[in-house]
């Protein structure tokens, strides 16, 4: 019904009214229809001149994961037309742009436009890719599940930060292991613990507001990725082509054994 009714308030111009630009790719599996949200408009214009530069003309879904998401965009995939910058070691280079995570207004459920990127640890402000995306396809998510995220997030988030905080005080904590002072290291480990259970109350990990709860519960998606990549548009129509993508059979590094390409990309004027 949702996506029914998306369809329905598109006009002539392609795009909803006040919704923002609309961007079709046209796929060897078949169309998939895109609408880019205004308010991240750093992540709108960009994909808009990657798609009028024609360089998604070409790429394959080279990463496809069931029930969690279909990606593409890498432009060392495409066969040919596009030189990229590449390392001493054969991977491309990434290229990136500034976050811009609007949560909870858009989050990752099903049929959620999103930039790929880097991990935390190369890429602590999370800025996207430059080019590739995802779009979630995802699983439906009871309160039990949404419960697990919040709490597997925030004990990440403390484990993360006292291990930030026991990396500042390095030359310290190395000294009164050398020293052998187990209560001087017993008191500094304590004293970072408590510093970083004392951030972590100022900057509790989020929790997901009910209205949240209830769309993955009724649509699914990928919560645990909430507040973590920039979402910056949703698939308006050809959801069921995604859905095929993300069924196909893959080898043990989550890329199709069946080639799928994006053969064309276009805004819609």
């Amino acid at each position: 019904m949702f996506w029914t009714c998306c369809l329905m308030c598109m006009g002539c111009t392609g795009k909803g009214e006040g919704q923002g630009t609309v961007v079709v790719l046209e796929t060897t599996a078949g169309d998939i229809r895109l609408q880019l949200y205004d308010d991240t408009p750093g992540h709108r214009d960009n994909f808009v001149s990657n798609v009028k530069n024609g360089l998604y003309t070409g790429v394959t879904f080279h990463r496809v994961i069931r029930n969690f998401m279909i990606q593409t965009g890498d432009p060392a995939t495409r066969p040919e037309g596009f030189e990229v910058k590449v390392s001493e070691d054969g991977d491309t280079i990434t290229e990136r742009i500034p976050a811009e995570i609007v949560w909870p207004k858009h989050f990752n459920r099903r049929g959620a436009l999103a930039a790929a990127r880097d991990g935390d640890e190369e890429n602590p402000e999370r800025q996207s890719d430059k080019y590739q995306f995802y779009i979630v396809t995802g699983k439906t998510c009871l309160d039990a599940d949404m419960d697990s995220y919040e709490e597997g997030r925030a004990q990440r988030d403390a484990e993360t930060l006292f291990a930030k905080k026991q990396l500042e005080q390095k030359d310290q904590l190395d000294a009164l292991r050398a020293n052998r002072d187990r209560d001087g290291l017993s008191d500094l480990l304590g004293k970072l613990q408590d510093d970083a259970r004392w951030e972590m109350s100022e900057n509790p990990p989020i929790t997901y507001p009910e209205e949240l709860r209830k769309a993955y519960k009724m649509h699914g998606g990928a919560p645990w990725l909430d507040n973590e990549y920039t979402v910056f548009g949703e698939v308006i129509e050809g959801m069921k082509v995604v859905e095929t993508i993300q069924k196909m059979k893959t080898n043990a590094q989550d890329v199709p054994l069946q080639e799928v390409r994006i053969v064309k990309a276009y805004v819609v004027e």
